[in-house]
């Protein structure tokens, strides 16, 4: 009877560190969805106060992501990472976006999108996963808190 019940207790703690694992892993790819899509239009023509804000909301992306690998590293986890071929996808559906009559207004608006989706999926993991790993809801917050701001920083420029 006691072996068992360490068996559950030991099937319980494994189920939470696969848990932590995709929330890392989920926080990993939607930083890397923002690094993708802002790196997309970097090489575009926009006024200097957008192109300032994406750099800035970039170096917020880095940092998250550096981060989220520090965590995986210190944990001895292997994180998932977004799949090459989602990565050339992802920047070669933006740049298509852009062709034609670029404007400040249509990056604005492609960012807030993706921002969108961004919270959409921090959210998810926030409620799905609450209270269990407490340095995952941390860094879970601070993505969903740069999404918010990228939102708030790209409204003026619609």
């Amino acid at each position: 009877m006691y072996a068992h019940a360490r068996n559950v207790h030991n099937k319980v703690g494994d189920d939470n560190m696969k848990e932590s694992k995709e929330i890392l892993s989920s926080v990993l790819k939607t930083t890397q969805m923002g690094q993708i899509g802002i790196r997309s239009v970097l090489d575009t023509s926009m006024r200097p106060g957008l192109r300032k804000a994406l750099e800035d909301q970039l170096r917020e992306y880095d940092s998250i992501e550096t981060e989220a690998h520090a965590i995986a590293t210190q944990r001895g986890w292997e994180v998932k990472e977004l799949d090459p071929a989602i990565r050339f996808m992802a920047d070669r559906m933006t740049r298509m976006k852009l062709t034609g009559r670029n404007s400040d207004s249509k990056i604005a608006g492609m960012m807030i999108q993706g921002n969108t989706r961004g919270m959409i999926k921090g959210l998810k993991n926030i409620h799905q996963f609450a209270g269990q790993d407490e340095q995952l809801q941390i860094l879970s917050r601070k993505l969903l808190d740069c999404e918010t701001a990228n939102i708030r920083q790209m409204k003026p420029f619609l």
